[in-house]
């Protein structure tokens, strides 16, 4: 295992981690659930696109060991999913200790930042998940909310959704979520300073959003620690 430096792979009592600068970025957990709450959360919103919209298209941005994308590909098997992270340290981490080239995503190793301003192509989910710094002071990256929700609007479809991992800077992404999305719902996670923001013009009223994750078997188990509330 990987154990020193900013990039660090361990066995912990959850699973397999991926930390960055010590925060927690991927758990893995074989034998078990695919993952932990925070990326089923992120990923939840793919199960609301319809089927019949195949392949459905996924947007990963911070895709650190792949967490969201083995939770995406999980409940959407067929869908196209492309990762951008800017880390290579990360991806050779990934690679090394998580299987990532086995879940079949396009990646991109750029800045999202750069990607997202070259990027013409529309998808049904974007998961924003995009952190910087060292864990006592883990934040959005300065850009993001003023310049990167505008441009994630542009790359979500009519009928698209965008999720986002918050820890400090909820209601702000909240209030550069809204425009581009309508209706906005917060995850919070028990016991953790995690909440997911989903957003969608098509987005269900939180209990109506809590009853269709719990059809979805893989989700469901995680329902008891996440807290549904309107934004």
């Amino acid at each position: 295992m990987k154990k020193r430096g900013r990039v660090a792979v361990r066995e912990g009592k959850e699973g397999r981690e991926l930390r960055v600068d010590g925060t927690l970025a991927s758990l893995q957990r074989p034998g078990r659930s695919l993952t932990g709450t925070v990326w089923w959360a992120l990923a939840s919103p793919i199960v609301l696109v319809p089927a019949r919209r195949a392949p459905r298209q996924v947007l990963i941005l911070g895709l650190a060991a792949g967490s969201v994308a083995a939770a995406v590909r999980q409940l959407a098997p067929e869908a196209h999913i492309v990762g951008v992270e800017l880390d290579h340290e990360v991806l050779d981490a990934a690679r090394a200790h998580f299987d990532l080239d086995r879940l079949g995503i396009e990646l991109h190793a750029v800045d999202a930042r750069d990607y997202l301003a070259r990027e013409r192509r529309g998808f049904d989910l974007i998961v924003e998940d995009l952190f910087v710094g060292p864990s006592r002071s883990v934040r959005k990256p300065g850009w993001l909310l003023e310049e990167g929700y505008p441009a994630i609007g542009r790359r979500m479809r009519p009928a698209g959704f965008v999720s986002s991992n918050t820890i400090h800077e909820m209601p702000g992404v909240v209030r550069a979520m809204r425009p581009i999305a309508g209706r906005v719902v917060s995850l919070d996670v028990r016991s953790h300073w995690n909440r997911i923001v989903v957003g969608g013009r098509d987005l269900p009223p939180a209990r109506a959003l809590r009853r269709e994750l719990s059809r979805q078997p893989a989700i469901s188990r995680s329902l008891s620690r996440l807290a549904l509330r309107a934004r």
